[in-house]
């Protein structure tokens, strides 16, 4: 599906950012699926994205960041990991590697791992670029149910549950995004989706 983005004001983008900083749930397009997210850093705001899904605290949640160098502060990147970032980032794509401990086990289910990943989305980079945090973010659904892939759908499942949906149009990707375990030798794929292994090979390589 092409991209075709809503003009999203800029107070719209800064009230999404309050409502975050606040400790609560915002919904946003991105290149894949609508996402839902918070703070990844507040273990509080995390919490209630687990509540406001219905999602079990045991299933580890991935993370946004704005950009490439951010991912030092709550992982620890690898020489293998900046390759695949470089080609496939911004994008469908998301990398697993050991996380910090910046990063709250609640985020990870308490795992030692995150999965990261910069979306290829002008409203979802805006919001990243203007929290300047990571944000821990899930499929704008409720657990069990189908992604939502634009803000109605997010609305007929979320509506009292979020306190911002930012519709952006119709996410253009409609499926989540490729997996890859990058703490595993040779690397893994989780969960098949835009990015087929072929490319990662090739990359690699």
């Amino acid at each position: 599906m092409p991209l075709t983005t809503h003009v999203i004001p800029a107070a719209q983008i800064e009230t999404a950012v309050s409502a975050l900083l606040q400790g609560q749930v915002v919904v946003f397009p991105t290149d894949t699926v609508y996402g839902m997210a918070a703070l990844a850093t507040d273990p509080n705001a995390v919490a209630t994205l687990f509540v406001t899904k219905n999602r079990p605290p045991d299933m580890a949640l991935p993370v946004m960041v704005a950009d490439i160098e951010h991912v030092s502060a709550i992982a620890r990147p690898t020489s293998l990991f900046r390759t695949l970032a470089q080609r496939f980032w911004p994008g469908p794509l998301t990398l697993i590697l050991p996380k910090t401990s910046v990063l709250p086990d609640i985020v990870t289910g308490g795992r030692p791992t995150v999965g990261l990943r910069i979306p290829d989305h002008p409203v979802a980079l805006a919001l990243l670029r203007a929290v300047a945090q990571p944000l821990a973010v899930t499929s704008a659904n409720l657990s069990g149910q189908p992604p939502a892939r634009t803000a109605t759908e997010a609305r007929a499942q979320l509506a009292g549950r979020v306190s911002i949906i930012i519709d952006g149009g119709p996410a253009p990707g409609g499926q989540p995004s490729t997996v890859l375990d990058l703490t595993q030798s040779p690397p893994v794929i989780l969960r098949p989706g835009p990015i087929a292994w072929e490319d990662l090979q090739q990359t690699l390589s």
